[in-house]
């Protein structure tokens, strides 16, 4: 803690200038490349928690939209009611979606699950951002599919 509390006031020799100066040579002599976070020095760092929080945000929005019923109802109610066609339709979009779904929840678990990659944030990071983009598409998927299925 500085400066010193009063009860432990520094020596009245030293003056508040120099244990500064001397604070500060100490610790570029010691610890030069001590960082309170992990990642390039010159560069930028992003925590996991940003893309994590995409992939669950993600996640949530394909769930709702594929088995959910806010796909179903957004792309094939007319009127108050649900066209079986088209809902047989988006149900084949909800089906190619899965081909990339899946992959990108796996890639969420695998990046937490393996030491690998969980200790080491630049690949931490880049799979959860895969990830992420991987969720976009299956959202796109579905979207693209919803559209041609409708009437």
């Amino acid at each position: 803690m500085w400066p010193p509390p009063p009860d432990r006031a520094a020596p009245p020799d030293l003056q508040q200038k120099d244990l500064q100066n001397l604070s500060r040579s100490v610790c570029r002599r010691y610890v030069p490349h001590v960082r309170a976070m992990p990642g390039d020095i010159d560069g930028w760092w992003v925590s996991p928690a940003v893309p994590m929080i995409a992939d669950c945000a993600l996640a949530a929005l394909w769930a709702f939209t594929a088995v959910g019923g806010w796909g179903e109802k957004a792309f094939c109610e007319i009127s108050g009611r649900l066209d079986p066609s088209c809902t047989d339709g988006f149900a084949t979009a909800v089906l190619a979606s899965l081909l990339v779904a899946v992959p990108a929840a796996l890639a969420v678990l695998l990046a937490w699950a393996l030491p690998a990659v969980r200790r080491r944030p630049g690949r931490l990071v880049g799979t959860l951002t895969f990830a992420a983009a991987l969720w976009a598409l299956a959202e796109g998927v579905v979207f693209v599919g919803g559209t041609l299925a409708q009437p």
